[in-house]
Formats: C-alpha cells, structure tokens, sequence
C-alpha cells in the first residue's frame, strides 16, 4: 500500500487526500507531522553575534515615533487649520508670531527631527531591501544620511535663528 492511501470502515483502499510528500519515509500513522531536526546547540566556538540590537531599536524607535509624529502632525494641523482661521492666515507674520513662543520652537523642532528621523529609518530599510549590490547600498545610504543630517540642521537653524525684524 503506498503512503498517501488508507482503508476505510469497509476495508476498502482509498486516497486520503493528502498527495505525495517529500520524505514520506518519515511519516506514519503515528507520527502524522513532519520531522524537525533540534535546533543547534550554541558551543564555545559558536561565534558571537556582532550585528546588537539596531534593528530592534530601529523598529522599535519606528512605532515609536510614528505614534508621537500623529499627536504632533494632526495637532499642528488642528491649530493652524482650524483654531488660528485656516491657510489664508498663514505668511511671515503669523510664523514670526508663532515662533516667538518657546513652545512652538520646540512643536515645530520636535516634528522636524521625528519626521526626517522616521523617513530616514524607512528609507534605509528600503535601501537594505531593495539594493542588491553592497557598492550601491553604501552610496545610496550615504546620500540619504547626508541628505538628512543637512536637512536637519538646516531646518534646526532656521527654527532657533529666525529673526521677526529682517528687512
């Protein structure tokens, strides 16, 4: 009788249902489920891993700061939209005005810095993903850090160093 066939109350041979398995040698009634090997046991010349914990804390940062970015982003847009008289409203004097709070400073810095932070972690994911060769993954990943620690501290300057008065 072959591995995929049973008998059934009559005592007659019948397909069960289940096709060919690779490895049906190591099936039987008593042990419907495939084999698995136990996992290897770490020795003392098992090497380490060297890789930590950056990409859990690059995970973890991503949850994270997308919870915050939403408080921030839809209270940013609350305020501006609705409480402060829509977009009309919005020009030079309206941002000297609001930055002249140290609260909005810090609103506004705090979304800068989460959000170029959260699309950077994103893209360099994409990057490791997508890139096949480790000579574009370097430069791409190499652009996009550059482009956003420049995007950083120039949004940061801007912010701390914006002066009403400007003629």
């Amino acid at each position: 009788m072959s591995a995929d066939t049973t008998l059934d109350k009559s005592g007659t041979s019948g397909t069960s249902g289940v096709g060919p398995v690779e490895g049906a040698s190591l099936y039987d009634v008593d042990h419907p489920a495939p084999f698995i090997e136990a996992p290897r046991k770490r020795t003392s010349k098992t090497p380490r891993s060297t890789r930590g914990n950056f990409e859990m804390a690059a995970w973890l940062f991503m949850r994270l700061s997308g919870v915050v970015l939403v408080v921030l982003v839809l209270g940013h847009l609350l305020i501006q939209l609705v409480l402060d008289g829509g977009v009309s409203k919005i020009g030079f004097a309206f941002v000297a005005g609001r930055w002249a709070s140290p609260f909005w400073q810090v609103w506004d810095l705090l979304m800068l810095w989460l959000a170029m932070l959260h699309g950077a972690n994103g893209l360099r994911t994409v990057i490791n993903d997508y890139a096949e060769r480790p000579n574009t993954r370097l430069w791409l990943k190499g652009l996009l850090y550059t482009a956003t620690v420049f995007t950083i501290l120039l949004g940061t300057l801007v912010i701390f160093t914006f002066d009403p008065n400007i003629r």
